[in-house]
């Protein structure tokens, strides 16, 4: 019997969808979703096992352009990084978004492996104004990359997904699977952790603390019915850690409730979460530079 599987690389610019979409794809919650752009920090990546083929989704950082020439040869690098070795691009836009040529586009073209153009949010689509956009959008990427396949879908809706992932399978090339056929993802426990609590704080607090703060996990002791979590939370200043605590630790308090409850949900597990913040100075500044770009 033949087998398929590959590596399908999700990329776009920041809040169009990617990590919806493959969250859709896969039926499991792997990367974090926010209304706020720049929400996914790190190269995630899903594993969709079905009989007869193996999909490797690969969720990239949103990229944005950057106007100081030292951080756009950064992100070029970081883009040529997430697309080395990869089977299959999905190029996530939405309807509306005619974004001009860029060097993502041109980093594309260098590659010669099969691009889908995949338009979000098509739910949205409720008058004739716009689906005059759509049909106007669908015109302006077939200009742009005549010869690529263009799917329409909705990832937070469903719509369209079968389609896609019909059309993936038919562009990946005979291969083994890369990974064992149980595996999800090729990430730790901890670090699905990690993006669960840094999820609930882009939610629950105003924008000024999401982007300074980073997660990690210093305990994860799995029992049979039972995971007891430590985790720290590294902002910059006090008064961060102020805003986080908030009055009477009503604050914290709200994060420890929702963020075990949705790492219960993940792993099907009771959850016993303690959350800590320490305060690391000029800690953020270094992980733009560094972590953001890839290195």
């Amino acid at each position: 019997m033949i087998h398929k599987s590959g590596f399908v690389s999700i990329v776009g610019k920041a809040n169009v969808g990617k990590s919806t979409l493959m969250n859709s794809i896969l039926d499991k919650k792997l990367s974090i979703t926010t209304y706020k752009p720049q929400t996914t920090r790190h190269n995630i990546i899903g594993i969709l096992n079905k009989p007869g083929y193996q999909m490797i989704f690969c969720d990239t950082p949103g990229f944005i352009e950057h106007g100081q020439n030292i951080l756009q040869n950064r992100m070029i690098q970081y883009v040529k990084k997430s697309l080395k070795d990869v089977d299959i691009i999905l190029l996530i836009t939405e309807i509306g978004k005619f974004q001009k040529k860029s060097y993502l586009f041109n980093i594309i073209k260098e590659k010669n492996i099969p691009i889908i153009i995949v338009i979000n949010k098509i739910d949205k689509i409720v008058s004739i104004k716009e689906k005059n956009i759509y049909n106007k959008t669908i015109k302006y990427w077939k200009n742009i990359l005549d010869k690529t396949d263009i799917i329409s879908i909705s990832a937070l809706k469903d719509i369209n997904k079968n389609i896609l992932i019909e059309k993936i399978q038919k562009l990946l090339p005979e291969h083994p699977p890369f990974y064992p056929k149980e595996f999800l993802t090729d990430k730790p426990k901890r670090f699905f952790v990690n993006e669960i609590i840094r999820e609930k704080i882009f939610l629950l607090y105003k924008k000024e603390i999401p982007y300074i703060t980073e997660v990690e996990t210093e305990i994860f002791n799995e029992k049979k019915n039972c995971i007891y979590i430590t985790s720290f939370i590294f902002v910059e200043r006090n008064s961060q850690k102020n805003i986080l605590i908030g009055k009477l630790g009503k604050s914290i308090y709200r994060l420890k409730y929702y963020s075990e409850n949705s790492i219960k949900n993940f792993f099907d597990k009771e959850i016993k979460l303690n959350i800590y913040i320490k305060i690391f100075k000029k800690w953020y500044n270094d992980y733009k530079r560094l972590k953001m770009f890839g290195y």
